[in-house]
């Protein structure tokens, strides 16, 4: 089994969709780094789990529907799209792609999402 295979990714996008930045944040090592669309790096599970908290906060709902899921080395992606609602009722569906450096014990250790969500903040 490589690494990235030992990462339940359908639980992390769970954790994900169900705005749990806990839950989030126990896929992740205390060194974590964590790239969302184009905001500058978080480092560190602790600022990683108080920025996404942040950002559930804003919004009512989270769905992911994941189109594709790989693996290659220690490296997984997923793709598909991700829905957002707001607390005013403003839905935007994107698509997204996540590129999830993990380590052998199945942590992430390099977080990168790529989307283009700007629209939820116009």
């Amino acid at each position: 089994m490589t690494d990235a295979a030992r990462l339940d990714g359908a639980a992390l996008l769970r954790s994900v969709d169900a705005q749990d930045a806990a839950a989030f944040g126990a896929f992740l090592t205390d060194d974590a780094t964590f790239l969302f669309g184009n905001l500058e790096p978080v480092v560190g599970r602790d600022a990683i789990v108080a920025f996404v908290a942040q950002f559930f906060a804003v919004l009512d709902a989270v769905s992911h529907d994941v189109e594709a899921d790989w693996w290659s080395g220690g490296r997984r992606c997923m793709h598909g799209r991700v829905s957002y609602t707001r607390a005013d009722g403003y839905r935007l569906e994107v698509p997204f792609a996540n590129v999830l450096d993990v380590t052998a014990e199945g942590r992430v250790s390099c977080y990168r999402v790529f989307i283009d969500n700007s629209a939820l903040f116009a």
